[in-house]
């Protein structure tokens, strides 16, 4: 607790004066244009990444960076999809995965996790990733951890779009999915190819190309 009360020292004293005029703006109004899901791992931090502002992103973190399919049963995760796009009219979605990722690699695993029960059950949504990882060969257990990372950010894509609000968003163009896979170590960035159905570097993405 020391660290983090030392940080908020710090942050009122350093960073806040400095931004004074954006916070007076947000204390009013909040419009960010992406809601990005990720992880809840500690070493993926969207708005670093991505060098965006308090009030530019809309965040959802979570184990393994999943969204459930939509049920009759409202989880956070779609209440919050479901505000970002209706209410806050969001333009994109980013799913972000991420190298090393603990919940993935319990999953490629097939890891017991029979003292985590809750963490269990939360993860079978990645099950259609699992199955379809599952039925490739992989060079390596860490290539099969790699490839479980990518195609969970798949399988959440497909998830995303079972959601009411976002199918009508897709249907009227007014809504971009994007599948991000994030490289911790080296701060890479792959984007997934809706066409081709691969990943690459983010920076020779159509929307990378389109952005600049």
């Amino acid at each position: 607790m020391k660290d983090l009360i030392n940080g908020i020292l710090k942050f009122q004293r350093d960073a806040f004066p400095a931004r004074a005029k954006l916070f007076k703006n947000l204390a009013e109004h909040q419009s960010p244009r992406t809601l990005f899901i990720s992880c809840s791992d500690s070493r993926l931090v969207p708005e670093l990444v991505t060098q965006q502002e308090p009030g530019e992103l809309f965040v959802i973190r979570n184990a393994g960076n999943i969204v459930p399919s939509y049920g009759l049963e409202a989880s956070g995760e779609t209440a919050t999809v479901e505000y970002a796009v209706v209410a806050l009219k969001v333009t994109d979605i980013v799913v972000c995965g991420h190298s090393n990722c603990g919940a993935m690699s319990a999953v490629a695993n097939c890891t017991c996790m029979t003292h985590m029960p809750a963490v269990a059950d939360w993860l079978r949504y990645a099950d259609s990733a699992r199955v379809v990882n599952e039925a490739r060969s992989h060079e390596s257990a860490a290539a099969r951890i790699e490839a479980m990372v990518r195609e969970n950010v798949i399988a959440q894509l497909a998830n995303l779009q079972t959601h009411p609000s976002v199918r009508l968003a897709l249907k009227e163009g007014r809504l971009a999915l994007h599948g991000w896979y994030y490289d911790i170590e080296s701060g890479a960035v792959d984007a997934y190819d809706h066409a081709t159905g691969n990943f690459g570097a983010l920076a020779g993405h159509p929307s990378a190309r389109a952005a600049a």
